[in-house]
């Protein structure tokens, strides 16, 4: 099976072209886990599937290290951009990729001959409790209490395509990410399980951010997760519309536009390709 390793800020993922390679035709979820497998498969944050689309350029696939499916991932569509406009399949600097959320419309933003990043118009944010999803009154999720084991966590509930749970922390090198994060991911307020964004706000153009991802577990960085971070940001005060997030290996610029979409931009990288022996 033919791969490419593709990362964004140390975001990392398999990706078969499946315009070229033959689709997959056992287990997905199981060839996920696998795969991903960072000791005994190639090793990645998710695996990814280019697939022929008819409302789109391609269509984009995402299953997560435990075999769960994502609706959505910012990291993984720009670098499915780049890799589609560099390998000639899609030949214009604007490519529109299907994914389960939706349309997505990475435009690729060039230095002389050379991509040096991708902007993707990631849509709307959803805020309604019921479109996050999560339980309780209708009405936005703003702030509000949370408790777990004892504790209360302030979160904003933020969907751009699959659901986040930012929280804004004084400090996030203080934060327990690896005890909090699963406990939060599986909390009965979310029937969809959730991806948690501790955000740090520097000042009002500038927020830290860690992420613990829904199937995945923590990772360096995650594209909804920033777009999440910043519209809570904007709606809770701490920021404008515009923030640079700051991640591990690197920065996410987010704007959360008049129009009312949120477009991120930010690099998209190819690690290597490879044949990986597990075959059809």
């Amino acid at each position: 099976m033919l791969f490419t390793k593709v990362q964004g800020l140390g975001n990392d993922f398999i990706l078969i072209n499946c315009l070229q390679e033959p689709v997959w035709s056992g287990d997905l979820p199981g060839l996920a886990r696998r795969a991903c497998d960072r000791r005994f498969g190639i090793g990645a944050d998710g695996l990814v599937l280019l697939l022929p689309s008819d409302k789109a350029d391609v269509g984009m696939r995402i299953f997560n290290p435990d075999g769960s499916e994502a609706e959505m991932c910012g990291n993984a569509v720009r670098c499915a951009a780049r890799f589609l406009y560099e390998r000639g399949i899609v030949c214009r600097k604007e490519v529109r990729v299907e994914t389960l959320a939706g349309v997505m419309k990475p435009v690729l933003l060039f230095e002389g001959n050379r991509v040096a990043a991708v902007r993707v118009d990631m849509g709307e944010p959803h805020l309604e409790r019921s479109e996050i999803p999560m339980t309780g009154p209708p009405g936005r999720v703003l702030n509000e209490p949370l408790v777990l084991d004892g504790s209360t966590w302030h979160v904003t509930g933020v969907s751009m395509g699959n659901p986040h749970c930012v929280i804004f922390v004084p400090d996030i090198e203080k934060v327990p990410l690896a005890e909090i994060g699963p406990r939060l991911e599986t909390h009965p307020s979310f029937p969809q399980r959730t991806n948690v964004e501790f955000v740090e706000a520097v000042n009002p153009a500038q927020v830290r951010m860690k992420v613990w991802e829904r199937g995945a577990g923590e990772t360096m960085a995650c594209g909804t997760g920033a777009c999440a971070a910043a519209v809570a940001g904007a709606l809770n005060g701490f920021t404008g519309r515009a923030v640079t997030v700051h991640l591990a290996a690197g920065d996410l610029l987010i704007e959360w536009s008049k129009d009312g979409h949120v477009y991120m931009t930010g690099p998209a990288e190819e690690v290597f390709t490879g044949n990986w022996p597990e075959g059809r």
